[in-house]
């Protein structure tokens, strides 16, 4: 048994440093300028191949303060005429783009940037709903434009190594899994987390991880059922998921942003169990329990703070020409949309995008 998730083609390389250039430089393109703008542009700018060139937002002082703060060329904020993410998606030096805004507001930034000819990075989760998700992927194929959803954790070693322990027979057949994330951010019904506008709530924001164990292990269920706790504000502040597997198998996924949890993951097999230490999104160490022998302990480092990986990734395949990553392909965005339709539908969460 393999894993259903592919792995990276950097680690099937001689040399598997996902800073050394892949091919000619990339010109980036950042829309938005928070936190995980942030954080991505650090690790963006540690790859050889990489072109930190323009980044935008609302505001002209905000754009050239990014761009002061991690080097990028050109600042873009809103002007009398245009948005600064027109701007910056006019300026054709840009080869690829990362949208980094909140999840409502992706659909609308991928569509321009398709419509303006660019290749796309979005950030998790990949859409408000499937209905979007399945117009972008329609665009960027018929434009032959890469896309991919930036689910990082997917490309770093830890996590793959876990679904090859997982997909190798070492643990038996796989049973059960069990993954939760959870931390009490402070509401604010204005606060990215929290707006029902901005497509707040623990489901988009943090169940894609939980998700990924499950998915990288076990594949997508034959049926989900969930349960959660709703805000006055109409937005799911913590959940859980059941998903049920042909053979009998089942994994359990816990997301909230009122408590903190241990950020762990456990895949257990009629013959051992694999359990990760250190957040379930960037595991540090692997635990592995066979039967009654000592445990085995796997410890891992990453590039940077993980996200060198998956832009990799998008840098190889856009350098080699494909126009979707094998790891993360687009109709596996397009079936987590659709599942966590299926959750939002449970729990009674909607959102001002599934009225469009």
């Amino acid at each position: 048994m393999t894993s259903p998730i592919a792995k990276p083609w950097l680690f099937s390389q001689p040399n598997q440093d996902p800073l050394a250039a892949t091919g000619s430089p990339l010109r980036w393109g950042i829309i938005a300028t928070g936190r995980i703008a942030s954080l991505v542009s650090q690790d963006l700018a540690l790859l050889a191949d990489a072109n930190l060139y323009a980044v935008s937002s609302r505001k002209q002082e905000t754009a050239d303060a990014f761009a002061a703060e991690f080097g990028f060329s050109v600042a873009y904020g809103d002007d009398a005429g245009q948005q600064g993410y027109e701007r910056l998606l006019a300026d054709d030096s840009v080869d690829v783009v990362y949208v980094a805004t909140p999840h409502a507001q992706h659909h609308q930034m991928v569509l321009a940037a398709l419509n303006a000819g660019k290749h796309v990075l979005c950030e998790k989760a990949f859409t408000i709903n499937a209905r979007e998700a399945a117009e972008l992927i329609a665009v960027a194929r018929e434009k032959k434009l890469f896309l991919m959803e930036a689910m990082w954790s997917r490309f770093l070693p830890s996590m793959q190594r876990a679904f090859d322990i997982a997909g190798s027979g070492e643990l038996g057949t796989v049973q059960w899994v069990t993954a939760d994330l959870g931390f009490p951010a402070p509401y604010s019904p204005t606060a990215r987390l929290w707006a029902v506008r901005d497509g707040g709530g623990a489901l988009l924001d943090l169940t894609v991880y939980p998700l990924l164990w499950a998915l990288g292990t076990l594949g997508f269920p034959q049926a989900v059922s969930a349960t959660g706790a709703l805000n006055d504000d109409g937005v799911d502040a913590q959940n859980a998921l059941t998903l049920e597997y042909r053979q009998g198998a089942q994994a359990q996924l816990t997301s909230s942003l009122l408590a903190h949890g241990p950020r762990t993951a456990t895949v257990a097999g009629s013959l051992g169990y694999l359990q990760s230490l250190g957040s379930i999104n960037n595991p540090k160490q692997l635990v592995i329990g066979i039967g009654r022998e000592p445990l085995r302990t796997e410890h891992f480092e990453v590039a940077g703070r993980g996200f060198a990986y998956e832009l990799r990734e998008v840098t190889r395949c856009i350098q080699q020409g494909l126009t979707e990553s094998p790891v993360m392909p687009l109709e596996d965005s397009l079936n987590i949309m659709r599942l966590f339709d299926g959750v939002r539908a449970q729990l009674g969460v909607g959102y001002p995008n599934d009225a469009h």
